[in-house]
């Protein structure tokens, strides 16, 4: 499935575009600032029913505004179209459409248009909390699985409500209602977790092989699953920490520390890894991710490159170039900051592509 067109009113410091996209590769180019990105962040929205960004949709509005609207008009294999319209307006929320029908809830949208998306602010993967890999496996996983979107949501709600009665340690009953929270956490995230070590087993091989052809097999790496439950069972993990919990008045142990250990030649890539060989590291991840949701049977995922050749040296430029456009990958966007560079890369690699200039929210094909 691919984009055929595009349509945004006043997202971001877009006032108004509309454009028609090529089926392969689309190429953004523009100074700092211009929209470039902010572009890629309005198809997220039209897969994900949210911003890429962390931003809430009232920060997704342009200045000044107070509503914006995306309307993505896409073409799968068998020649059908699909007609996705995401809108927000102050004070009256945000809708998201599907051929006329709004969804009674975002979550049923998601996975119907896969994506993956590379962008400098991947590095939070590598330098931030574990919170921000948690992020990353449960967006990853929610594409492919409704379902884990579901159990995710709930465990939440009882991770939340455990957190609350910790606090309130006086109640009569706090034993009986502990154990009744405890036994339902404990089915909800060993689903999680068994979904996420299927996921790491999966895309560690993959991130080896893409990073190993970016690399030229320069370096070897790792990517593995850190989680209580690889030790023993989760049940047994909430009975020994009750009393740190208490301690606390908070959960200490469960599937919402888990993490995931990305290492070069041995040694944690955070430390020991160039931004080089982290932005290569990331690259072969999302590379990985996107194998990974085709093998699903799932539809063709958009990739979206987001200043993709930033504290990449040309090898590994190259050889990203050549992996991308092969056959086996769909619809592509890029932006980049300097036309001559980009055009002369993708020249190199007899590439087709169609090509966007963007100046001050302004998007039209060059």
């Amino acid at each position: 499935m691919y984009l055929q067109k595009l349509s945004l009113i006043d997202f971001k410091n877009i006032a108004e575009t509309r454009i028609e996209l090529s089926p392969r590769m689309n190429c953004l180019v523009g100074d700092n600032g211009a929209g470039k990105t902010n572009l890629l962040d309005a198809v997220h929205y039209l897969s994900m029913g949210k911003s890429a960004f962390n931003l809430t949709d009232s920060q997704c509005m342009r200045h000044g505004g107070d509503s914006f609207l995306i309307e993505g008009s896409y073409l799968d294999g068998a020649g059908h179209t699909e007609r996705i319209v995401c809108s927000c307006k102050k004070g009256a929320g945000k809708k998201l459409c599907r051929n006329g029908k709004d969804y009674e809830k975002l979550s049923d949208h998601v996975g119907l248009i896969p994506l993956v998306l590379v962008t400098p602010s991947d590095t939070a993967l590598i330098n931030e909390s574990g919170e921000e890999r948690r992020r990353y496996m449960n967006s990853f996983i929610s594409q492919l699985d409704r379902a884990y979107l579901s159990s995710l949501v709930r465990y939440n709600r009882l991770l939340a409500e455990r957190n609350r009665l910790l606090k309130l340690q006086q109640v009569s009953n706090f034993s009986e209602i502990l154990q009744a929270i405890d036994v339902q956490m404990v089915i909800l995230g060993g689903e999680i977790y068994e979904q996420r070590k299927k996921m790491i087993s999966d895309l560690a091989p993959r991130v080896a092989y893409y990073y190993k052809l970016l690399s030229g097999d320069r370096e070897q790496v790792e990517l593995s699953y850190r989680s209580e439950l690889n030790e023993r069972p989760f049940e047994e993990i909430l009975r020994s920490s009750l009393a740190r919990d208490r301690v606390n008045q908070y959960t200490t142990s469960g599937i919402h520390r888990d993490d995931i250990r990305m290492s070069i030649g041995g040694y944690p890539l955070r430390k020991y890894g160039s931004q080089g060989q982290q932005k290569s590291f990331l690259v072969a991840m999302k590379l990985a991710q996107y194998d990974s949701v085709c093998a699903a049977g799932s539809a063709m995922p958009i990739l979206l490159l987001d200043d993709i050749f930033d504290k990449l040296d040309m090898q590994r430029v190259e050889q990203l170039i050549g992996i991308v456009t092969e056959e086996r990958f769909g619809q592509i966007f890029i932006t980049d900051c300097n036309k001559v560079r980009l055009e002369g890369i993708l020249r190199r690699g007899s590439c087709d592509y169609t090509l966007f200039g963007v100046e001050g929210g302004d998007i039209r094909q060059l």
